[in-house]
Formats: C-alpha cells, sequence, structure tokens
C-alpha cells in the first residue's frame, strides 16, 4: 500500500503563499488567514504530526509481506570416504558423492493456511559395484498444502495484522486533522488576543489623552483663578494612573506577540529583524443564527477523535474475535502429492552373469529425472488430519477476558466522549449566542458612554458640573470601550471554537488530507 503523493500536496499548495514582509521599519503585517499558512507550514508540532501517517503506511505495507509468496532455495555438496566392510562393495576405499538441492515457492492463503510447490533432487556417485544406476539422479515434484479447520482459521485471524495496521492509519490520519484543527484554533486565539491587545492599548492611549486634554484645560482656569490649585492635583494623578494603564497596555502587546510568533514559527531571521506584528484583520461581528441540532450532527459525522475511538474499538472487536478463536482446539488438515523421477547412466549387465562386469552403458541426465517428474508418471498421494488438544489454556483464557475487557473499557469511553462532544457543543452555541448579546450591550454602553461624556464635557464648560464627574465618565467610556472590544473578540473565538468542536475548520479553507490505498 502507499498513499499517494496527494496525501499531503493540497495541503503544501495551499502553504506556498507567504505575507510580504517590510524590512524598512521591521513590521510583519499579517492577516489571520496568513497566520494560519504559516503555522501550517511551520509549525513544528505539525510537522511532526505529518510523519505518523506516513509510519503507519509503512506499516500496512509491512503487514502484507506475509501473504507474500516466498521462494527457498537449498543446495549442498557432500563427500564421503571410509574403509569398505563388504566384499560385494569389490573396493577397498568405498568413496561416496552427494549433490543435493531444492527450490520451493511457499504462499499463506487469507483462510489461515499455505501451500507449497517444491522441486527437489540429488544426484548420487559411488565406486562400489554392482550399481545399477550410477551416477543416479532423483527429482521430485511435490505440492503440499495445510489448513487449519479450527484454531487460526479464517481470514480475520489471518488478515489480523493488515487490519490493524490500516485502522492504525485512520487513526494517524485522524489525529494528524485533529492537530490541524488545534493549531488553526490556537492561531486564531493567539492573533485575536494580540489584536485585542493593540485595540486595548489603543482606548488606553484614547483615555491618556482625555485626561491629559482635562489637566491642561484646568492647568488654564487655575491661573485665571476659576479653579482652585487641587484641582490640577486630580487631573495630574489621573494622569499618572492612565500612564501606568499604557504601560501595562505595552506588555500585554508584547506577550501577545511572542505567543503568535511562537505558533507560527518565525524563522530566526526574521524573528531577529521583526519588531512588531501588525495585525492586518479586525475583529467583525456578523450576527448568523447556529442550530445545536445541526451542530451537534456535523460534530458526530466529523470529530477526529470520535473516529479514531471508533476504530480503536474496531481493532479491539478484531482482537477478541481472534482470541475467542485461540480457546479452539488446533485441527490441521494437511493434503500433499508428489511426483517422483529418476535417471542417470544405467549399467547393462550380461542376462546370464549379473554379478560379472558390465558389458554397456546407457547414458542418462538430471533433466530426465526432471522430465519425468512433470510427466506425473506416478501416483503419490496423501492425506491427514491432525488433532491437538491443550492440557491446560489459563494464559489463552486470560487473553480472551482481557481483549473482552479492553473492547468493554473503549465502549464506554467512545460514550464519555460522545456525552464530553455534546457538552462542548452546547457550550460553543451558547458561547455564540450570549457574545452576540454582549456584543450589542456592550456597544449601546459604549455609545451611551461618548454621549454622556460629551454631555457632561459641555456642562463642565458653563460650570454645571465639576471635574470629577468628568474624570469618571471618561473612565466609564474607556472600559466601555475595552468591553465592547473584548465582546467583539470574544464572539470571533467563540465561532472559531464551534468550527474545531464541530470538526469544520479544515474544509472552511479548503484543507484536505486525501488518502488513496491500493488494495
Amino acid at each position: 500500500m502507499k498513499i499517494k503523493a496527494s496525501f499531503i500536496s493540497v495541503l503544501i499548495l495551499v502553504l506556498l503563499f507567504k505575507p510580504s514582509f517590510c524590512e524598512e521599519n521591521e513590521v510583519l503585517s499579517l492577516s489571520l488567514e496568513d497566520c494560519v499558512i504559516r503555522a501550517l507550514r511551520d509549525n513544528l508540532k505539525v510537522a511532526v504530526e505529518v510523519y505518523n501517517p506516513e509510519l503507519a503506511d509503512i506499516s500496512i505495507t509491512k503487514a502484507r509481506e506475509f501473504f507474500a509468496p516466498r521462494l527457498d532455495i537449498n543446495f549442498g555438496n557432500q563427500r564421503t570416504e571410509n574403509p569398505s566392510s563388504w566384499s560385494l562393495e569389490q573396493i577397498a576405499t568405498v568413496v561416496n558423492k552427494n549433490l543435493n538441492y531444492s527450490a520451493s515457492i511457499i504462499q499463506q492463503v487469507p483462510t489461515g493456511g499455505n501451500l507449497s510447490l517444491s522441486l527437489s533432487g540429488y544426484r548420487a556417485e559411488t565406486n562400489t559395484g554392482f550399481q545399477l544406476i550410477n551416477p543416479v539422479y532423483r527429482n521430485t515434484l511435490r505440492f503440499d498444502f495445510t489448513q487449519p479447520l479450527l484454531r487460526d482459521f479464517g481470514s480475520t485471524v489471518s488478515k489480523r495484522g493488515i487490519i490493524i495496521a490500516r485502522n492504525n492509519l485512520d487513526i494517524s490520519v485522524n489525529q494528524l486533522q485533529s492537530v490541524l484543527m488545534d493549531t488553526i484554533y490556537s492561531v486564531e486565539e493567539a492573533y485575536w488576543n494580540l489584536v485585542y491587545a493593540i485595540e486595548n492599548y489603543k482606548v488606553k492611549q484614547q483615555s491618556l489623552q482625555l485626561a491629559r486634554d482635562l489637566l491642561v484645560k484646568n492647568q488654564k482656569e487655575v491661573e485665571v483663578g476659576k479653579l482652585a490649585p487641587i484641582e490640577i492635583l486630580n487631573a495630574e494623578a489621573v494622569v499618572a494612573l492612565r500612564e501606568a494603564d499604557i504601560l501595562q497596555a505595552e506588555a500585554l502587546i508584547r506577550r501577545s506577540e511572542d505567543v503568535l510568533k511562537n505558533i507560527i514559527n518565525l524563522s530566526e531571521e526574521e524573528d531577529m529583524k521583526v519588531k512588531k506584528i501588525v495585525p492586518s484583520d479586525k475583529p467583525e461581528f456578523i450576527q448568523k443564527e447556529i442550530s445545536l441540532e445541526t451542530a451537534l450532527r456535523e460534530a458526530l459525522e466529523r470529530r477526529p477523535d470520535l473516529r479514531m475511538k471508533k476504530k480503536d474499538i474496531e481493532t479491539k472487536e478484531l482482537s477478541l474475535g481472534v482470541a475467542k478463536n485461540q480457546l479452539l482446539p488446533s485441527l490441521n488438515l494437511t493434503l500433499s502429492y508428489w511426483s517422483p523421477g529418476v535417471s542417470g547412466d544405467r549399467n547393462i549387465y550380461p542376462p546370464d552373469n549379473p554379478f560379472g562386469d558390465p558389458t554397456g552403458k546407457e547414458e542418462g541426465s538430471a533433466w530426465d529425472s526432471v522430465r519425468d517428474a512433470f510427466k506425473l508418471l506416478y501416483d503419490n498421494w496423501t492425506i491427514g488430519l491432525t488433532l491437538s488438544l491443550p492440557l491446560s489454556n489459563f494464559t489463552t483464557k486470560a487473553d480472551y477476558v482481557r481483549a473482552r475487557m479492553e473492547l468493554k473499557k473503549g465502549e464506554l469511553e467512545l460514550k464519555d466522549i460522545e456525552k464530553q462532544l455534546f457538552l462542548e457543543v452546547k457550550d460553543a452555541v451558547r458561547d455564540i449566542e450570549t457574545n452576540a448579546k454582549r456584543v450589542q450591550a456592550y456597544r449601546v454602553a459604549r455609545e451611551l458612554g461618548e454621549k454622556r461624556l460629551e454631555a457632561e464635557v459641555k456642562k463642565l464648560d458653563v460650570g454645571l458640573s465639576t471635574n470629577y464627574f468628568v474624570l469618571q465618565y471618561q473612565e466609564e467610556l474607556a472600559n466601555a470601550r475595552s468591553m465592547e472590544l473584548t465582546s467583539m473578540v470574544d464572539s470571533n473565538l467563540a465561532w472559531a471554537r464551534l468550527e474545531r468542536t464541530v470538526g469544520r475548520s479544515l474544509e472552511k479553507r479548503n484543507i484536505k488530507i486525501s488518502q488513496f490505498l491500493d488494495r
């Protein structure tokens, strides 16, 4: 089996795009899709996981070798020399020369048996007397078939290694899909957190600028005697606090950048050059409806972890079937058929003196004996049954009990995954609905805060309000803007979580992992 190049090709084609890099100001402008592409191409966890399907495919090829035909070739040559111990040998020193050889093709069959076709022969030569054929060539064409009838019978047992390897391949592919979806979500989370940090920094800057404007205004009014000097101290204190908020917001940006850089795995050269990552996408809120039933149905069909557990249960069911088969006694059927052929140099003795010296010789060759063997001149066969009853099978029974418990455990784990999946989908849908309401509520709160601050500033200009209320409304407006931004980022992340939860992350970006197996 071989996974075709298209297994990763679609992914590679998608990942070839590289965002532009501006070295002049050392700023890297990236969209969300740019970051996703970089992460899928360069993330180390993804790079490691991509190897597992290939390794699993190699295991399938290895398992299939069990059914590959095997050629066995044997060759031997022997010479013996011994003193004669019998007068009829007519020689003082007996020299025997033996040359033997064989070639066999052995094939395992899916039913659990094996068959073999072999050709074996030998050449024997001696210097003793009274030999009818010397040297003699003997060749035998033989067919053997052995088939288990109880234990080890059936394709389930014989193909167990291949089936498990295939299941492991499916598991590894689903595991890769899971890692890709987790990586995409991690990118989205890091990207939107960076967007929030930058936008929150801008909100803090606006709030600081409002406080500074008010401080300048108070200073001018104190100079003309319109306000007491204490108002300057109050404004300066607020400015100092908001400058501290700016420092904290800057630190959050740096931290968020580092997290995103780590996920997209910037090269050392880029990491040294890039001082700032600027997200080009902004959080948007689009009201969309989502059905819990639809999301749950998608999750049951797409979730890689659910498919992995189902494949694992298939493997456990197979192991249980094999363990049950091993409880049976061993009963093997054996069939054999063979055809011999003999040839060589045949000595011709006088009819009236068979113990005399030969009067002639008919030459023969090894090929003659091979030819006779293939002519099937002689009918030789055997059939037999062999029954083996173990006197103790404690280990086999233990294996069966263990396999049954493993299957029960896997089925319970599947039910637990399905329950967790339902909870995750329900939480994701609820988060989307909740964040949609939050965005609308905080948007209204921000708009009202802007109007209220504007009205309070006008009142302050005509002496109907105080700096205290203006500073308070400024702080409330900054909080409202931050909360609106937070709710929009949370809404985007809620949709990203739903896509990951139902297993839709790859399909949304047209990233497909396809495998084509030669069966």
